[in-house]
């Protein structure tokens, strides 16, 4: 009896563990991949810890459009800490096995912390368009009890869906192949190993990606539209090439961002190519945070003249 008893209870172990594939299929590139997304990960909190340090310390940078970019920076280092850790261990030890828990939980922190990305992108829009067409009334409507209400709203706005989502995910069977190819717990991999219909989690997926990304998308694209009208009915071309300076690093990261996760989770799943959806997915988790502070500070003369000045001090 015992030893039937000991088989069982290791198979029921196996059914509580994934297999995260990875870059499995290229392993002559192993210690190349660690070594490349090892320094991508470290100019990603270099850059973005800058970011929010320069917003917090110099006077000339504490208007609510650096406080978003702080709070956006700061988005951007647990966004990447969710996935890229996790990466680096599995390239390094090999092991690549996470418990169910695990999963589920870096799938939730990754889907809320990417709701969170959108709706704050959706905020920093909002206070270009009310800074650039309507100056004067921008005191009062985006002061800091605003801003950070703003704040506060595209962190929490998501939590409750995403549980519902991840909930309705890991409550239904798991059969067969345990193996994820994905280098982390993502919602498309995931629902390929699923048991039986997956068409309510599919339903769900694309209301919530509808909900949380196309609409900001939509919404930012308004904002802009508007923006560029004003921006082209100023009398000089000095007033236009401010203005658009202050807009086209915010513009070139939505672009990035937003174009990159559309593609990901709204097209139909039978188009679902892994290769593709492992580069996208790379494209977003680490190239965007990456370059994100690099097009925010090189695009923005305020933000090079504080950085000159900590750099020369």
């Amino acid at each position: 009896m015992n030893h039937q008893a000991k088989p069982m209870e290791g198979n029921k172990t196996e059914q509580m563990e994934f297999v995260l594939l990875g870059f499995a299929d290229v392993p002559h590139l192993k210690w190349f991949l660690f070594g490349l997304f090892s320094m991508i990960y470290t100019i990603i909190l270099l850059n973005n810890s800058t970011i929010i340090l320069i917003t917090k310390l110099d006077s000339a940078l504490q208007s609510p459009m650096y406080f978003f970019l702080a709070n956006f920076s700061f988005l951007e280092i647990c966004f990447v800490s969710v996935t890229l850790p996790r990466m680096l261990m599995d390239l390094g030890t090999q092991r690549r096995r996470i418990s169910l828990l695990a999963c589920a939980t870096q799938m939730w922190f990754f889907i809320t912390l990417g709701a969170t990305e959108c709706l704050l992108l959706t905020v920093m829009a909002y206070d270009r368009y009310v800074a650039i067409c309507n100056p004067l009334h921008y005191p009062l409507i985006i002061n800091h009890r605003v801003s950070v209400q703003l704040v506060i709203g595209s962190w929490i706005t998501g939590i409750p869906f995403q549980i519902g989502q991840t909930y309705q995910i890991f409550s239904q069977p798991f059969c067969g192949s345990k193996h994820i190819n994905h280098f982390f717990c993502d919602i498309p991999p995931l629902l390929k190993l699923v048991c039986g219909d997956t068409s309510k989690n599919e339903m769900l997926l694309y209301v919530v990606a509808i909900l949380f990304v196309t609409i900001p998308f939509l919404l930012i694209l308004g904002s802009y539209s508007k923006i560029i009208s004003t921006i082209l009915k100023l009398p000089s071309t000095t007033s236009q090439t401010k203005a658009f300076s202050t807009c086209s690093s915010h513009l070139i990261v939505v672009v990035l961002f937003f174009g990159s996760g559309i593609i990901t989770y709204l097209q139909p799943k039978t188009s679902h190519s892994k290769r593709i959806g492992k580069v996208l997915s790379l494209f977003y988790t680490t190239i965007t945070p990456m370059v994100n502070p690099l097009i925010y500070s090189l695009r923005n003369k305020d933000v090079i003249i504080v950085l000159r000045k900590f750099l020369y001090k």
